[in-house]
């Protein structure tokens, strides 16, 4: 289902979150363009968390806490960066709307992000919306090598620790699947969310005043996986 909202002003975080339970989200057509419409692939992305895949070769980085990973210290710079051209996308559907709606959903509690830095400079991170005991990704960046590979490695062991069940990536794409994403059908994809909705899981579980060392995040991950 695509189908255009011609009144964006009316959407709420109350009706982004209704909708999420639905089974839909928002995109806009470029930054430019101010209005925005529904979403519900007829394929959807997750990655099933006990099977969350790690590289030899980004466990090492992981493990040698090159990069600093903090949690919700800075939710604007992330979806700005997000909305930055990528090498691999010269537009983004993060437009202002977007960036307002998810901003006011993360001051609710219902929006995380997780940011990974270099120094003092984020150097990539990830953000998407928690409910009941799932976890939608909205988008991810990087500025250096594997950033962004590393906030989604510490995000996992989050949601593990959390108690979360699902972990929407709303598509697939060949960067996903070597972390194990796969599709599943619409109808399968409302029976995981039913069930991820029926409880109630914590974000912040795993501390979240303090970085999370590398080492930590895969044990984690290793003594939950299959």
């Amino acid at each position: 289902m695509n189908s255009r909202d011609s009144a964006s002003s009316e959407i709420t975080p109350e009706v982004l979150l209704r909708a999420y339970a639905c089974g839909i989200f928002p995109m806009a057509e470029s930054v430019d363009d101010p209005s925005l419409f529904w979403v519900e692939p007829e394929q959807r992305g997750i990655i099933p968390l006990r099977n969350f895949h790690i590289s030899s070769r980004l466990a090492r980085t992981v493990r040698s806490d090159v990069f600093t990973v903090t949690v919700d210290t800075a939710f604007k710079a992330v979806i700005a960066g997000c909305a930055e051209p990528q090498a691999q996308r010269d537009n983004t559907w993060i437009n202002s709307r977007i960036r307002t709606l998810y901003t006011s959903l993360h001051e609710l509690g219902h929006c995380h992000s997780v940011e990974v830095w270099s120094g003092q400079e984020l150097a990539g991170g990830l953000y998407g919306v928690s409910l009941g005991r799932a976890f939608f990704g909205e988008s991810m960046f990087h500025r250096s090598r594997d950033a962004s590979k590393v906030a989604l490695v510490h995000l996992v062991a989050r949601l593990l620790t959390g108690g979360f069940v699902l972990l929407d990536t709303q598509f697939v794409t060949e960067h996903l699947r070597t972390f194990g994403a796969i599709e599943v059908p619409r109808r399968r994809y409302r029976m995981l969310l039913d069930d991820a909705l029926s409880g109630l899981a914590d974000f912040s579980r795993l501390p979240t005043e303090r970085p999370i060392s590398g080492a930590e995040a895969l044990a984690i991950i290793a003594s939950h996986s299959h």
